[in-house]
């Protein structure tokens, strides 16, 4: 019997090394295709189960405890509602975010003593990333009973509107005219100052807290801005009301995360109306129309763990109309 030769055992060792090597190479290929797709498998899922869950609680969007309109905040990858999420009788403050969507807001008041005059308040610094959007809520108290009485507003020396021209009343000792004005240009630069201009006929009569003034003036600031950290991650942030009075302290939003794979370029939420003299949906593009018209929201998520490795991004869409705020059509 002929027995191999030295070399030839080598060789044979070395091809069946060789052969091993791409059957483990394989393998490892295929485990980590199989693992890789697992990841994105279950990606898909906890975002799909995430959209589920913002159907059912902006469905039932309702006031807050305190009073707040059932929509506070219309992003385009943050929005922020009042919802009863947990069946427990009281209404949540409930923020559905993108990692990148930093919110934050700031409440300044200014009073005035004499007749017509004008008062303003200062806000800087507040910004801590790249501004998205900025808006104003302005509410005035004092002599507004009349047409001729009234606030107009300014922003940084430009003209933003009128409050208080029709439905308010003289010296009603709590806020009115609430009005809402978009001014991300002006607060792009983190720093912006807000003018309350009283007409001449608003007169130094009032006694809410102080006595004899004309005009009290409030300006809630509330942005957007854009964050560089956890840039792909959806959130969910949840505040329970406070008691008497019934406050939402931001200090106490207890955010979870919903996915980390969320890569949206396109919006996250896109706020539409009925408009029914042309009997179809519209998209609301002005930001202070999207809080008080908004009947219908779309919710797109873009899901990809690694968007350089195949397979492809995966896009989960669905709608939900609010309840609470319009008729069924």
């Amino acid at each position: 019997m002929k027995s191999f030769t030295l070399i030839e055992t080598l060789v044979t060792i070395i091809i069946f090394a060789l052969i091993m090597g791409v059957i483990g190479g394989v393998i490892v290929m295929l485990y980590r295709t199989y693992s890789y797709t697992q990841q994105q498998s279950i990606a898909i899922n906890e975002a799909r189960r995430g959209i589920e869950i913002m159907v059912k609680e902006i469905r039932e969007a309702r006031p807050g405890d305190d009073g707040s309109y059932p929509i506070k905040k219309a992003g385009d990858k943050e929005f922020i509602f009042y919802s009863d999420i947990d069946k427990d009788g009281e209404i949540e403050k409930v923020r559905y975010f993108l990692g990148t969507a930093n919110s934050g807001s700031q409440t300044q008041e200014c009073i005035t003593f004499s007749d017509g005059e004008s008062c303003s308040v200062t806000f800087s610094d507040f910004l801590q990333g790249s501004l998205i959007s900025a808006q104003v809520t302005v509410s005035v108290e004092g002599d507004f009973g009349w047409s001729q009485e009234y606030a107009e507003i300014y922003a940084d020396g430009e003209y933003l509107g009128r409050v208080c021209q029709t439905g308010c009343s003289d010296c009603a000792g709590i806020w009115q005219g609430n009005t809402t004005f978009d001014i991300t240009s002006q607060a792009a630069d983190g720093f912006i100052e807000f003018m309350a201009d009283a007409t001449s006929s608003v007169n130094d009569f009032c006694d809410w807290e102080e006595t004899n003034h004309s005009m009290k003036a409030k300006f809630e600031l509330s942005w957007e801005e854009e964050i560089i950290e956890n840039v792909h991650q959806f959130k969910k942030g949840v505040i329970n009301p406070t008691s008497s009075p019934v406050e939402y302290p931001p200090d106490q939003e207890e955010i979870s995360i919903l996915s980390s794979y969320v890569r949206n370029t396109p919006p996250i939420f896109e706020y539409f109306y009925f408009d029914e003299e042309e009997n179809q949906l519209k998209k609301i593009e002005d930001y202070p129309v999207r809080l008080i018209d908004t009947e219908l929201m779309k919710i797109f998520l873009v899901v990809n763990i690694n968007p350089n490795r195949a397979p492809q991004s995966f896009e989960l869409e669905s709608y939900v109309q609010l309840r609470n705020l319009k008729e069924e059509y």
